[in-house]
């Protein structure tokens, strides 16, 4: 692989690792040919909930799947409803037009019973693709549901053991989650930068420091760089320039895969600075590590993912904990949910949120239900621009108060 421009003279050290990560798409498509040439199996993933950990055990190379493409929405409208989440219909529409190289290369992809939409989505692709489904169980607090999807992920192991003809040991596994957590390690503290007072980045440079591809040996080490380059005081960073006097935003609900961040830009467009992102593309999926050496690997990792605080988990109260956390430690001045067109389990879920957010923290919610369409961003824009405003106002009544 051709070393990346961040890499050669003349780039700052807070430079490389953005160069680095902005060139994610490419950097994982060599990185996935190559690997693939050295006989290891490309296997899709299309939501957290599936352990990487057992791909890498099995020698697969798990590939995030999502898409955020509005352009591969109408081959989908074909095939599905188009009243339908768009983060579905991009998805499927890459498998309707064969675009997505990672999805060509798969032997297999791999799906969870969350959303009815995505259920339903994975049995068209599963017409022509290699899939397997997990049966994920919805109630939170079940010792049955736990217990029922420490078997699924049991019979995923012996699926994958058949499938690509290997033996996947307790030792393969706890190697696989020791690498797991260290890169969750390295990216918790990346997002800890963004506690500081004046935050050396923009939620959407530390949305971009992340790959498609997890644990690429490379990645750790331009995570080790931006942790050194933007440091602790923030000192290094740019792109944080006027952080201080921004209105602190923690943004919640749906996930924001790659081209569709058209939310977060207008955010932060209008003196807004999204430190802290509660959902599946931000700190959910990395809160919790694995117990590497704990007696049963499998139990270890049906534990840690059984615990995502997801909306289509009932009754999912983890998810209010997990936001009462975030608060305390990157004090927010507002909350923003956003919520993808027919996405009905966030949507639904979100009075409950609302509620929280102004009755127990405290603080302004904004809700904000759109699509990968940029035809509604000046509306969007207006009502973020009114909320910081209530923001501003509060803080300026607040400290004549004090003086």
């Amino acid at each position: 692989m051709n070393p990346s421009p961040c890499c050669q003279s003349g780039a700052s050290s807070a430079d490389g690792p953005l160069t680095w990560f902005a060139a994610n798409l490419q950097r994982c498509h060599e990185y996935a040919c190559a690997q693939r040439a050295a006989g290891r199996r490309i296997v899709g993933i299309l939501c957290e909930y599936t352990p990487r950990e057992l791909i890498m055990a099995a020698g697969g190379v798990p590939v995030c799947l999502c898409g955020g493409s509005l352009k591969t929405i109408p081959a989908a409208e074909e095939h599905l409803p188009s009243n339908l989440c768009p983060l579905i219909k991009s998805t499927f529409g890459y498998h309707v037009l064969r675009s997505n190289p990672f999805l060509e290369m798969a032997e297999l992809v791999v799906g969870e019973t969350t959303c009815d939409g995505k259920k339903k989505m994975y049995e068209l692709m599963g017409e022509t693709r290699p899939m397997c489904v997990l049966e994920l169980p919805q109630k939170e607090d079940s010792p049955e549901a736990l217990e029922h999807w420490t078997r699924e992920l049991r019979q995923f192991r012996s699926e994958l053991e058949r499938r690509f003809g290997v033996e996947i040991t307790d030792a393969k596994i706890r190697e696989a989650i020791a690498v797991m957590n260290r890169e969750r390690e390295l990216r918790r503290r990346l997002a800890a930068l963004m506690k500081q007072e004046a935050p050396p980045l923009t939620g959407r440079q530390l949305l971009e420091l992340k790959s498609s591809i997890s644990c690429i040996p490379a990645d750790f080490e331009q995570y080790e760089r931006a942790l050194e380059a933007f440091g602790q005081d923030g000192r290094s960073g740019r792109g944080g320039q006027g952080g201080a006097s921004r209105v602190r935003v923690l943004m919640t609900g749906v996930p924001v895969v790659r081209g569709a961040e058209r939310v977060v830009d207008l955010i932060e467009s209008q003196g807004g600075l999204v430190v802290c992102m509660e959902n599946c593309t931000g700190l959910k999926p990395i809160l919790e590590d694995v117990d590497a050496d704990a007696p049963d690997p499998i139990r270890a990792l049906a534990e840690k993912y059984f615990h995502l605080p997801c909306s289509v988990k009932t009754e999912n109260k983890a998810r209010f904990d997990v936001l009462r956390q975030l608060a305390a430690e990157y004090r927010p001045q507002c909350v923003i949910e956003l919520i993808w067109q027919a996405c009905l389990t966030y949507d639904v879920e979100s009075r409950r949120v609302e509620r929280f957010v102004q009755n127990e923290l405290g603080l302004p919610y904004l809700r904000i239900q759109t699509d990968y369409s940029p035809s509604d961003s000046a509306r969007l824009s207006v009502r973020i621009e009114a909320l910081f405003e209530t923001v501003r106002a509060a803080a300026q009544a607040s400290a004549r108060s004090q003086s």
